[in-house]
């Protein structure tokens, strides 16, 4: 029997899903749905803004997901209802499409993230056939024996095989424990998500993870897991199963996600205040230390992407602020900032112990 509470929960988690299946746009629209996420509905309810709270700052998880022509008046009446609360806000994995709609409200500071990569998969075939290094990664794997098959809701959901990888995957990454937009544990939501598993010789390798992004008729891959006994191309093997699957389901629109610090993002928003700059520096030279972007970047890179669209973080003051980026932090940790800076210079610091240790 449910609680009262339970119900309006549950009511709101049903009417966010909703929303985002009839307005989703942004590339991270149904990840809003992902545990830990507070969603504000508009006064109409025709509006929903999924957002993390921490340090009195609102960490919207793209944009909010709305009509096209209701954007501006819901990113109002949302900033409104913030500042009853003495609540800051600040807007993560958003795209130029609302930063045009928040110049209306006065001055705010942004910065680039990155960018993501898109294409149509209904043209997929012909990438393919143009690259042949891609080609020939496909055919490694399918010599090795992977093979790749969609699987339903309730067996990926209750599957041991997929929790057994991801905890490999978990293990090898050397993060601590990531929410917000980078819940790992995406299985548990599995209702309008894509899986797909690769396995071989009758063992689970490695499974990936596509929601859905309904106002472009397209999908977000937002999660390839890969276990220790997937061998090499396997990944690129799922990536090409899912375009294909998507594409015969009709999908015009599909993105490995956001690519952070992508060489390829060319934004050209407002000079970042020399503090901001500083970081950005320090995380392109000493970044890998703690995740591989270049490497990251480099992956996405090989499937030749269509289009590269830039992604960024809008502060709702101008410039962008000290107080933004550490609640943006601690939305992704769900814990202190400087915690979770700990916890994983600790992680590094062990990695290359073990990495020293081997040479």
């Amino acid at each position: 029997m449910h609680h009262d509470g339970e119900l309006v929960t549950v009511r709101a988690a049903e009417r966010g899903r909703e929303l985002v299946l009839r307005y989703g746009w942004n590339a991270t629209a149904y990840q809003i749905l992902n545990p830990g996420i507070a969603h504000w509905f508009s006064e109409s309810g025709d509006a929903v803004v999924g957002f993390a709270r921490h340090s009195r700052v609102r960490v919207v998880a793209g944009a909010p997901v709305c009509a096209p022509e209701r954007l501006q008046a819901v990113v109002t009446e949302f900033a409104a209802d913030a500042r009853r609360c003495g609540d800051r806000v600040c807007y993560f994995g958003a795209g130029e499409r609302l930063e045009a709609s928040m110049r209306a409200d006065g001055a705010h500071g942004t910065v680039g993230l990155g960018a993501q990569p898109s294409w149509d998969p209904r043209r997929w075939g012909a990438i393919i056939e143009r690259r042949a290094s891609l080609r020939a990664q496909l055919h490694r794997a399918r010599n090795k024996g992977v093979v790749v098959s969609r699987w339903e809701s309730d067996r990926a959901r209750n599957s041991p095989e997929l929790a057994r990888v991801l905890g490999e995957w978990l293990q090898g990454l050397g993060l601590p424990p990531l929410h917000f937009l980078i819940e790992t544990e995406t299985i548990a939501l599995t209702i309008d998500r894509r899986i797909f598993v690769a396995e071989r010789a009758g063992a689970v390798v490695s499974y990936l993870v596509a929601s859905p992004v309904p106002a472009r008729c397209g999908w977000l891959i937002e999660q390839i897991v890969r276990g220790r006994g997937a061998p090499n191309g396997t990944s690129e093997l799922l990536v090409d199963a899912a375009m294909r699957a998507l594409a015969a389901d009709s999908a015009e629109y599909v993105t490995l996600g956001l690519s952070p610090l992508s060489r390829h993002s060319r934004y050209e928003g407002p000079e970042a205040p020399a503090w901001l700059a500083l970081v950005l520096r320090w995380l392109r030279a000493h970044g890998r230390r703690f995740y591989d972007f270049d490497g990251l970047d480099r992956f996405k890179s090989k499937f030749r992407p269509e289009a590269w669209e830039e992604i960024i973080a809008i502060d709702d003051r101008a410039p962008f602020s000290p107080r933004a980026l550490w609640a943006i932090t601690g939305a992704f940790g769900g814990e202190s900032p400087i915690t979770l800076f700990a916890r994983t210079i600790a992680r590094a610091l062990a990695q290359e112990i073990r990495w020293l240790q081997r040479r």
